[in-house]
Parts: structure tokens; sequence; C-alpha cells
């Protein structure tokens, strides 16, 4: 029998968000765990107390440790793949381990936790009905430039991750793209220092450019535009606007509708011909 690949979630920042199952997990069940960095993972199990075998895996071994793994869940050993921080593939290493493990018929079993992109969420005070995560934008100048045009058409909120060099050309950046859109930036979370900015990008730019030193790892959320905000309030509004003063016909100005809320044509055609219809209702179940 293959042993279990588990994936295992970290804590961001306070060690006691580590959960119970992972600590057992850690503690009894997988043979040797694999990280990013052993020296950052030994920290955290010397705090528990934990000791097992460690092996480093990260992004310029993960190709030939992935085989290694592989072998060794197939000769019947669970291993436990940690991140630094956070739960692992989420802007981390892991996807060639796990997919090969898949491949192999292994097990592999997620055991959820820490995450900088749903804390960040959670506390935003965005929407939360729909978001898209891009991790880490490019480095150079010009290419992260055309990411955020590109976020700049979205309907949804957008998270974004950020290191503590680049942020303020990434907020420069986003203040010129973005205008007043709402932002929301989270540095340090879980810890001592944890802090949220909101606002424009050009006003929390404005805010740690005055800072003597800008440290931390940052989060970043996007929000909806007020135009995207007033469309997904009441879109029938939106169709009616379409049509009165841009000149659209009906099913032109729906179909415009739906694309930028990403709702199917029909349902918002059936509201429109229903003389008390009310928003449609994008709730996840």
């Amino acid at each position: 029998m293959p042993g279990i690949l588990y994936v295992v979630a970290t804590p961001i920042g306070n060690l006691e968000d580590i959960t119970l199952r992972a600590l057992r997990i850690l503690r009894e069940d997988a043979a040797v765990i694999a990280c990013e960095d052993t020296r950052q993972t030994r920290k955290l199990l010397e705090h528990f107390q934990i000791h097992k075998p460690l092996v480093s895996y990260h992004e310029h071994n993960e190709q030939a440790r992935a085989a290694e793994l592989v072998e060794q869940l197939e000769r019947g050993d669970s291993i436990a793949l940690v991140s630094d921080a956070g739960t692992p593939l989420v802007s981390d290493p892991g996807y060639r381990l796990v997919s090969s493990a898949i491949a192999k018929g292994i097990p592999v079993v997620p055991l959820p936790g820490a995450s900088a992109l749903l804390a960040t969420l959670a506390a935003s005070g965005l929407p939360t009905d729909e978001f898209h995560f891009r991790g880490f934008l490019p480095a150079k100048s010009g290419a992260r430039r055309r990411v955020l045009e590109v976020i700049t058409q979205e309907r949804a909120t957008v998270v974004i991750y950020e290191s503590p060099h680049r942020i303020l050309e990434t907020l420069s950046d986003m203040a010129e793209l973005f205008g007043a859109r709402p932002v929301v930036v989270s540095r340090e979370l879980t810890k001592v220092h944890e802090e949220f900015l909101r606002g424009s990008a050009q006003e929390i730019f404005d805010q740690l450019s005055q800072r003597a030193s800008v440290k931390g790892e940052f989060t970043i959320a996007i929000g909806r535009s007020e135009e995207q905000t007033e469309v997904l309030a009441d879109p029938l509004a939106e169709i009616n606007r379409l049509q009165s003063e841009e000149g659209l016909d009906r099913m032109a100005a729906i179909k415009t509708v739906a694309k930028r809320l990403g709702l199917p044509k029909r349902e918002l055609y059936r509201l429109s011909t229903e003389p008390d219809s009310s928003p449609p209702d994008k709730r996840r179940g």
C-alpha cells in the first residue's frame, strides 16, 4: 500500500494558528516532512516538540525531489508537505509533487489552515462573492503593468501578493491605472505588527512612502470600481441606462451587462421582462 501525501497548512505568523490535526499528522503519521526551508520549518517543529526528518523541497529542486518523494510514497511512507508559511501550492512549491502523486494513484489529503489570501479577504470589507487570485506580480515593470492592465477589466475582487521591496512600485502603477478604485493592503498578518491600510492605491502609496522603511509581506485586495458595484447592485437599471444613454438595443444591453456580471443572458432577459423582478442572487450554496 502506498503512503499518503499530506498537504499541511502552517501558520503565517502566529504559531497558535496551526490546527490540532496538523500537529497530529506531523507528529505521528508523517515519516518525513518536505519543506521549503528546513531552518524555518525546524523552528516550528521545535516549538511543538516534534522530531521528524526534514527534506528540502523548493522551486530550484522541485522536479528532481518530487520524483524521489513519490518513490518514497510508493514504498509506503507517508509524507507531509509544508511551506514556510501558509498553505502549500498557493504561490508556493508543491504542484509537481501533488500532480505526480495523483498520477501514481497515491492519496493526497489536504489539511486546511492559515492563508494570507483568505485572511485578507475576510477582513478587507470588499465583496467576496467572487474573487480572483493572481499570486505575485512580475518583477519587471513592463510585465507588471501589463498584468495590472488586465486586472482593470476584472469584475470581481482581485487579490495579489507583493514583496516589501516592490510594494511602492506596484502601488504607484496601481494608482495610475485604477484611480479611486478601493484597495486594501494587509501587512504582517497574525503577527504583532499586523496592519490593514484601506483607501485608493494613491492614498496607501502616500502613507507607506512616508515611512523610513517598509517591511513585511504584503497582500493586496483590489475591489470593484464604483461603476461595477452599481451594475452589480441593479443590473436592470444598467440595462435601461445602456439603452437610453448609449443607444444600445435591448438585447445588446442585456448581452453587455451579462458579460460584466458573468451571468447567463437568458437570466437577465427573463428578469427584464418581469414587472417586479429583483437582481439575480449570486450567492453560492
